[in-house]
């Protein structure tokens, strides 16, 4: 048995949804794990500030978002900044906490959190080896760090570049979803019912994650009810933002779902703008994917790069979604929900993080 620490960051739900299944697949194989928020490692209430920023920028300022990700995230050659500093700031905390939890090994499941074990592992200040979780489709320049002893990906493409970029180990786990994502889970036909239209409308998902961010959600409803489709906006945490799309006409707005895998199966196709947790369940699910109007940085270049591994498909204007909509509607792609039958392959993230601690005998 071995002990797990486990780094994730309350940026939205997607990086903990990660961090918790990894908890659930690490304890049912004999595991133990312990989460912990990177942000909260921060001193002085930085990691708060932190995350209070990210969420106002993305939501009423995307361009500045989009110019911080060019200049801190995005890859490319020469000298360029990063967040080493920001991460220098919790190596004291995280070595307090693998010596509490007596870890045997780190695993960071935020871009973050994989600058801090990098660092300290390439300086000797972490003593465990320490392995990265990467959430995105592009790995960013935050993401990779030659420090840390291996790196898991979502698909073989993104393990074979970073190897090819670190030089260190790195395998594809394929995505961190709960058994419950899978085609026709028990709720859907229930929220089938629950969708139906006297006129029959397709019922289309809007995704707009947990804090409700996206790029002019009621005009893509409004198109998408003029065309014929019952648009359903999944607002999050918003309760604001539910409330003002409730009122639009042919709208169906929805706060936090918790079954999520009924109403996804229920649904014809999913407009993502992310490429995030939610698309990632709509594939197992069995649904349909479709890249529009997403936010920018990690968003937009997640989305293009979900569909050029055929995963999904991206309309870059309305005429275009519409388009993919009507062909999706007609003829129903395979039931995994990507086009032309290509899939996430699921893969072992244990086995692994588990040869890892063994190799450095722990």
């Amino acid at each position: 048995m071995s002990r797990l620490l486990v780094l994730s960051a309350s940026m939205g739900s997607g990086h903990d949804a990660v961090a918790g299944e990894l908890g659930r697949r690490l304890h049912d194989a004999g595991h133990q794990a312990v989460q912990l928020d990177v942000l909260d490692m921060l001193p002085a209430r930085i990691g708060p500030l932190l995350r209070a920023f990210y969420r106002s920028t993305v939501r009423h300022t995307p361009f500045v978002y989009a110019a911080i990700y060019a200049v801190f995230f995005r890859n490319g050659s020469g000298p360029r900044p990063g967040s080493s500093p920001l991460a220098v700031l919790a190596e004291d905390r995280l070595r307090q906490e693998v010596t509490r939890t007596r870890a045997d090994a780190v695993v960071a499941v935020f871009h973050l959190a994989a600058q801090l074990t990098g660092r300290m592992r390439a300086t000797g200040g972490l003593r465990v080896p320490s392995a990265v979780v990467v959430t995105d489709f592009v790995a960013h320049r935050q993401w990779l760090h030659p420090g840390n002893d291996l790196n898991l990906c979502l698909t073989p493409a993104i393990a074979r570049e970073m190897r090819q970029t670190l030089r260190r180990p790195a395998v594809a786990c394929g995505p961190l979803l709960p058994h419950r994502f899978r085609p026709h889970p028990p709720g859907e036909e229930r929220w089938r019912r629950s969708l139906a239209t006297a006129d029959g409308r397709p019922a289309v998902l809007l995704s707009a994650g947990a804090w409700g961010v996206g790029s002019r959600l009621a005009e893509t409803a409004h198109l998408l009810s003029a065309a014929g489709y019952l648009p359903v906006v999944l607002c999050g945490q918003d309760r604001r933002l539910a409330a003002r799309l409730a009122r639009e006409p042919g709208v169906r707005a929805l706060g936090w779902v918790d079954d999520m895998p009924g109403l996804i199966a229920a649904c014809a196709a999913l407009i993502d703008n992310a490429a995030g947790q939610t698309a990632l369940e709509a594939l197992a699910v069995g649904t349909p994917v479709v890249g529009y109007r997403p936010i920018p940085g990690h968003g937009a270049e997640g989305v293009r790069s979900m569909a050029a591994h055929g995963l999904s498909h991206y309309a870059a204007d309305p005429w275009q979604l519409l388009q993919r909509l009507d062909q999706l509607t007609i003829r129903r792609p395979a039931a995994d929900g990507a086009p032309g039958g290509n899939r996430l392959v699921p893969g072992d993230v244990v086995g692994p993080l588990a040869g890892l601690v063994s190799a450095q005998g722990h």
